[in-house]
């Protein structure tokens, strides 16, 4: 079966439908976002670009779905519906769990020999095979909500209503369990490129654990470094839109 181009799935969403344009946009959300989160994204790029954005199980409209709570059978899952697509130069873009989940779909499209990107942008994660022993997955709701605000990534709006967190919990707890239980192969390398951009001041990726990314490339590897935390992008938008016009454009 195939998905055509200006068709929007439980998986794949298109909020600007393109289905002339010549390349592709495949976005990749983090732990507890939604496609939405990709909104100005599709926005600044459509129409020239097919901009996808990766929906997950349990949350927004997708609520009800239970949440995939290991990073290789969601990777499994996105690669069978990317395949439904036809094939275009493509870009993988993932923040935080997203670039992880990216970078495993690339893996498995390159095994396949099908709408593999040429380039990831991994934002706001450590190279796959850089490890921490973290549990937020773990805590109660009170503590994942601390987390919440540590990163400072979730609307403040949301943070102050009690009845849409709730909501939203159980797709974080599932979410920070896919990500903290995932254990990279540091042997596994895409042949496509990977741009990393990173924040300064991130307290989930340091500098050194963004470089850690080059290791797990055939390709060119390239490193931008900006001011700010874990969610820099949305301080930085132009400057993140820049390079991904750049790697729609090589």
């Amino acid at each position: 079966m195939s998905t055509a181009d200006d068709v929007s799935t439980a998986w794949i969403r298109r909020y600007h439908p393109a289905a002339r344009a010549g390349r592709r946009l495949v976005c990749f959300p983090h732990a507890g976002g939604s496609a939405s989160f990709f909104l100005p994204t599709s926005a600044r790029f459509s129409p020239d670009t097919d901009v996808v954005a990766i929906q997950y199980p349990g949350r927004q409209d997708r609520l009800r779905e239970p949440c995939i709570t290991d990073i290789g059978t969601l990777a499994d899952r996105i690669v069978d519906e990317l395949l439904t697509l036809s094939e275009k130069p493509t870009v993988f873009f993932g923040h935080s769990m997203g670039s992880v989940i990216g970078y495993e779909v690339a893996f498995r499209l390159e095994r396949k020999g099908v709408n593999a990107p040429h380039t990831l942008i991994a934002s706001g994660r450590r190279g796959p095979a850089t490890h921490r022993d973290e549990s937020v997955h773990r805590r109660d709701d009170d503590g994942i909500i601390a987390e919440l605000k540590l990163l400072n990534g979730t609307d403040a709006g949301v943070l102050g209503d009690e009845e849409i967190l709730r909501m939203s919990l159980p797709a974080l707890r599932g979410d920070y369990r896919a990500i903290e239980t995932y254990h990279g192969d540091p042997e596994q390398r895409l042949r496509s490129s990977i741009t990393v951009l990173t924040g300064d001041a991130d307290s989930k990726t340091t500098v050194e654990e963004a470089h850690a990314w080059r290791r797990h490339t055939e390709g060119d590897f390239r490193i931008r470094v900006f001011s700010g935390g874990h969610f820099f992008l949305t301080r930085h938008q132009q400057a993140v839109n820049e390079e991904i016009a750049q790697a729609l454009g090589a």
